[in-house]
């Protein structure tokens, strides 16, 4: 009976050590934060365990097991029509607003959600939700994107998907199909969906086939970059829950279809060291020196390698892809974007890839809003309903849904 107790208390003990995590107290709510984190790392070993015993990839698995209790069929209501169809071979959720049109049309969403290329789905009800609320909020048909995950598929096929269903909507006979004003189209998407929606962006700009343009892209704390993973935004949040430093590599790797083996040299800039010849142009690009404001430098310093290790982007050479880091695309590019929304959070290893690239786009004479949460934490948005409530998520979504709805 005796260890009982002593039981308990080791039980706390491992628990408690499994769940804090020292965090900086300008962050919102940092105790749930912690709680939420923890059930993402569980979740993360368990996957990882099953696929040391073989029983599927790691991604695969934990895929599975959150969409298992995640998943959400199409449900309509008074206000509003949900189907899933497919968009030239590529499968879509659709939200269309249930009102009396007389004859005039809505504006139209396409949204592109996030997960590392390889997790999350249009069908979940964290997505679901979102776009429940995006399109009753601003009266407009949403369609949200089912793109092929890793490790099924690897870049670019995630990019064709989202071009392929965009280029589909955006036809003429689509858009009457579904009452959207062809002057009022936005694309959207957070995290990884935002680089995609970046990539598609740029992609649509120089398609001269392109009859119908898009009026306004979205970028919810948006990763554009592959080539500085010692930016002050990854320095000082290098060990922040939901989305560290070293998961934001892996998912890179696993993207580009790259060996881990890989990422520990990466964390040091090996693979964009002086003796990357490849590397040297697009450095200037991704000068964070001359693009973040001060209070987002801090003290913090490059990492610039004399000498690194040139195989990484001989064996993955699509690093250096624009269509993989939409920031450090030529000015040409750059000028012939719409409206641009970014939004940045301070505790996101990504807040710099956001923030440079609303400054290229300034330079360069783009429209663009940048809104930036001072305890916003990545895929915050996402975390704006119960169980999952947090004040900076309904603040971030709500913001970027009037934003929208001022806009279109």
């Amino acid at each position: 009976m005796r260890t009982a107790p002593a039981l308990l208390t080791a039980l706390s003990a491992l628990t408690a050590y499994y769940v804090y995590s020292p965090l900086p107290s300008s962050l919102a709510e940092p105790w749930k934060l912690m709680l939420l984190d923890a059930t993402f790392r569980c979740a993360q070993d368990l996957s990882n365990f099953a696929h040391y015993l073989g029983l599927g990839h790691h991604l695969k698995v934990l895929n599975f097991v959150s969409n298992y209790f995640d998943k959400s069929d199409p449900s309509s209501s008074a206000h509003l029509h949900v189907i899933d169809t497919v968009f030239d071979g590529v499968e879509v959720r659709i939200f269309q607003p249930q009102v009396e049109l007389d004859g005039s049309l809505q504006s139209g969403i396409i949204y592109v959600h996030g997960g590392g290329w390889a997790l999350g789905s249009a069908r979940t009800r964290s997505y679901d939700s979102l776009c429940r609320k995006i399109s009753e909020d601003v009266n407009a048909v949403v369609v949200s994107i089912e793109y092929r995950l890793v490790p099924n598929v690897h870049f670019p096929e995630q990019i064709n998907d989202v071009y392929a269903a965009t280029k589909y909507f955006l036809q003429a006979e689509v858009l009457a199909k579904y009452s959207v004003d062809p002057q009022r189209i936005a694309i959207s998407g957070d995290s990884a969906g935002g680089n995609l929606v970046a990539a598609v962006c740029q992609q649509l700009t120089q398609d001269e086939n392109a009859t119908t343009k898009v009026k306004l892209q979205a970028l919810i704390y948006p990763v554009l970059q592959t080539l500085d993973f010692h930016t002050p935004s990854y320095q000082q949040n290098m060990d922040m829950p939901i989305l560290s430093r070293y998961v934001m590599i892996k998912f890179w790797l696993d993207y580009l279809n790259g060996s881990h083996s890989f990422a520990h040299a990466m964390l040091v800039n090996n693979h964009t060291s002086l003796d990357v010849n490849e590397a040297i142009a697009l450095r200037q690009l991704l000068n964070w020196n001359s693009l973040l404001p001060l209070s987002f430098k801090k003290n913090y310093k490059p990492l610039i390698q004399s000498i690194g290790n040139p195989s990484i982007v001989q064996q993955v050479p699509a690093l250096f892809d624009p269509r993989v880091s939409p920031l450090i695309a030529h000015k040409e590019t750059l000028q012939k974007l719409p409206k641009t929304y970014i939004l940045t959070c301070e505790h996101d290893v990504l807040r710099d890839d956001g923030t440079m690239y609303v400054k290229r786009l300034e330079e360069v004479g783009v429209d663009i809003t940048h809104d930036h949460y001072e305890d916003g934490f990545h895929g915050c948005m996402l975390f704006a309903t119960w169980p999952t409530y947090f004040s900076a998520g309904v603040r971030t979504r709500d913001g970027y849904i009037r934003w929208l709805r001022e806009n279109l």
